[in-house]
């Protein structure tokens, strides 16, 4: 919500606008002016200093108390905001954000039941199965997407996994070293992958593999039952093992608590190795699925989502994913302030929309940010990564 029309449209709901708020951060900023709730907020004193504070800086940790990422998601807002931005530029240039596009080559039909997922054949929704995309249009696309400014290619397939898939598999490794040899990041989401595909990817040139946790393993099964959050965590580990580097995130929206989306950190951030990239994903509701009627999350979810994700895995890619169609300028602006310094860009994102490419150039122009270039030295096999000490590149990334 712009500045403007906050200043001169009333809020429907409170609690619409501050997400899933607690009563606590609420208490200041509650349109309830009762004298209960004015004696609450004078002797509620403030702490000296918050976990965001206390933790922001720190050496890179995979031994995540889940009670302390709680703590740092639980700052006052404005406090976790400005610490996630101080870690951000402490490893990052602040100014740099990547840009990737993703393309479904073969979409629908997917016998999975995620309950967000419109690719799925179990819900009855505009999305049809179709078959894999042919040389030709995949290369294409790759290139356009280059020449857009993307530095990242990213493939994606509404697949449960790779089994009795050998022909299109082969198909997608010569998509893989083709896209490769064009000076451009590879990533692929295929599903779950078993010791000797993440090889073979690797081996072509595969630069990361997408596999999101998507919630906490509480509130997994009740989102997904047909692949195991054990099974999610196996293929990480594969890819993993192979060299590849992993990106896994997750989705706010889909009727979690709060302590899901701690839960889902703790579990990323005290994997051996931290993803590469954690995608922050927004719902986006999609007609005939099973969660077509959740109410969308706000940006201050996002922010502290983001936040606390940049705290905590302060080296890795933070990025700002499905559902930034849904933000203004000045919101996608905080979620980079606070550590966002990723975002697909092309008029899709596999089935549902995304911004157009035009939006995000001026968007760029106006906050003064520079496409980031790409890294070829990423990859879990390779622990030399590009270093950045307050916004200063100490280690310069390999130029395509």
């Amino acid at each position: 919500m712009s500045a403007i029309r906050l200043a001169t449209q009333p809020l429907r709901s409170a609690r619409r606008f501050y997400g899933t708020a607690t009563p606590t951060r609420l208490a200041a900023v509650s349109p309830q002016t009762t004298t209960t709730t004015a004696a609450a907020v004078q002797n509620t004193a403030a702490p000296a200093i918050s976990a965001a504070a206390l933790h922001a800086g720190g050496p890179l940790r995979n031994d995540w108390s889940r009670e302390e990422i709680q703590a740092i998601f639980d700052s006052p807002f404005m406090d976790l905001m400005y610490h996630g931005a101080k870690v951000h530029r402490e490893n990052f240039n602040a100014r740099e954000v990547q840009q990737c596009t993703l393309l479904s080559i073969k979409t629908g039909g997917c016998t999975e039941d995620c309950k967000y997922c419109p690719q799925s054949s179990r819900y009855n929704t505009v999305v049809k199965a179709q078959k894999m995309l042919d040389t030709g249009e995949v290369l294409e696309s790759a290139q356009r997407a280059k020449d857009a400014g993307s530095t990242r290619f990213c493939m994606g397939a509404a697949w449960r996994d790779l089994a009795g898939r050998k022909s299109n598999f082969n198909k997608i490794l010569g998509y893989v070293k083709a896209i490769r040899g064009m000076g451009m990041e590879v990533c692929c989401t295929l599903g779950m992958l078993n010791e000797t595909q993440a090889k073979q990817l690797k081996e072509a040139g595969l630069t990361a593999y997408n596999h999101n946790l998507d919630t906490s393993r509480e509130f997994y099964p009740k989102i997904i039952s047909t692949r195991s959050y054990d099974e999610r965590l196996e293929t990480i580990g594969n890819a993993q093992d192979a060299g590849i580097s992993v990106c896994s995130g997750g989705i706010i929206g889909l009727g979690e608590q709060e302590e899901d989306r701690v839960g889902l950190l703790h579990t990323l951030s005290n994997l051996p190795k931290h993803p590469e990239s954690v995608p922050v994903n927004a719902l986006l509701a999609v007609e005939g699925t099973p969660l077509e009627k959740q109410e969308p999350v706000s940006v201050f979810d996002m922010v502290r989502m983001i936040a606390t994700a940049r705290i905590v895995m302060p080296q890795s890619m933070v990025r700002l994913s499905a559902g930034r169609v849904r933000f203004s300028v000045a919101e996608q602006a905080m979620c980079f302030m606070a550590g966002a310094n990723s975002i697909f860009t092309g008029d899709k994102l596999l089935t549902t929309p995304n911004n157009e490419f035009t939006d995000d150039q001026k968007m760029f122009q106006l906050l003064g940010l520079v496409p980031k270039p790409p890294n070829f030295e990423q990859g879990s096999d390779n622990p030399d990564q590009p270093k950045y000490d307050n916004g200063i590149k100490i280690k310069a990334e390999v130029s395509a």
